[in-house]
């Protein structure tokens, strides 16, 4: 599961990061990329280079993930914000968000089974 794949990427990091999963029509893994790293309570994400790494690879759709050190699950309001432009960005691009998972040691979060992706 996309979990899994986070949750190596990220799980062990006492710091911010930001990664994306990039799919193909058939929803398998293209490639894994890091976007950025942060420090303990935040990093930026730039939209423009989460889409432009979507198309060289041919992505069809996306799922976003980053992690939170302090171990909690809940989203902020700066994680609800962003993922609400990345995902308009990807409704114009024909290139959809399918998730937004928030890392942690214990469990994850997922914007698309709460509801609000």
């Amino acid at each position: 599961s996309a979990f899994i794949l986070f949750q190596k990427e990220l799980g062990d990091l006492n710091y911010e990061s930001f990664c994306i999963l990039l799919l193909n029509r058939a929803n398998k893994v293209l490639k894994t990329i890091r976007i950025s790293d942060g420090g303990i309570t935040g990093t930026v994400v730039d939209i423009r280079r989460v889409f432009k790494l979507a198309l060289e690879e041919n992505a069809t759709s996306i799922i976003l993930a980053h992690n939170h050190p302090s171990g909690n699950l809940n989203p902020s309001d700066a994680d609800k914000a962003l993922t609400r432009k990345l995902k308009a960005a990807g409704d114009i691009m024909d290139i959809p968000v399918r998730d937004h998972l928030i890392v942690t040691d214990d469990g994850y979060y997922s914007f698309a089974d709460e509801g609000i992706l």
